[in-house]
């Protein structure tokens, strides 16, 4: 797989991750743009990584991934290495998605990306989790990639949905802090 400039990721072998189309990844940081250089990018259900190690390429300040898989957070800290430049941090947490949300808090995050398997249980208690915790900074947003046969966008507490764009069968939905 491939990320901006042309560089290179590893990947886990067979279907345990299902990575980002490059089609959506592209979309997801031309809508960004201009916010992610210097910004906190969390990126839960990480896989191998990929909309982390963009955010690193376009300058991210601190980039944290949560993976639930040993393996997959293996395969994210090396491909986080090769990008991440001397100035730029960043944090690969295993384990229970939601229970690692709770140990983030009090930090808040300006760009979230949430990509769990599509015919996941994860959606609502997830994105509960971001808005109880606030993770999500009071100017951030949430993406959320999903599949419109699996998942429909639910209200979330003290969040609203500021945008949908869908791309073939991936469907990403945005959230913003209520004001």
């Amino acid at each position: 797989m491939r990320i901006y400039g042309n560089r290179q990721l590893k990947t886990l072998p067979g279907q345990i991750t299902r990575p980002t189309p490059a089609r959506v990844r592209e979309a997801v940081f031309n809508i960004w743009q201009g916010s992610v250089e210097n910004c906190r990018w969390l990126d839960i259900c990480a896989g191998s990584g990929s909309m982390g190690a963009e955010a690193l390429c376009r300058g991210a300040a601190l980039v944290v991934g949560i993976d639930k898989w040993a393996k997959a957070c293996s395969i994210i800290r090396q491909n986080w290495q090769q990008m991440a430049q001397a100035q730029q941090e960043f944090r690969v947490l295993q384990g229970d998605v939601v229970r690692r949300l709770k140990t983030l808090a009090p930090q808040q995050f300006d760009h979230i990306y949430f990509d769990p398997p599509y015919a996941s249980d994860l959606y609502q208690p997830v994105l509960d989790a971001i808005a109880q915790y606030q993770i999500l900074d009071s100017h951030g947003e949430l993406a959320v990639e999903h599949s419109s046969n699996y998942w429909q966008p639910q209200p979330i507490p003290n969040l609203e949905i500021c945008r949908q764009k869908v791309y073939g069968n991936t469907a990403l939905t945005f959230y913003c802090p209520l004001v």
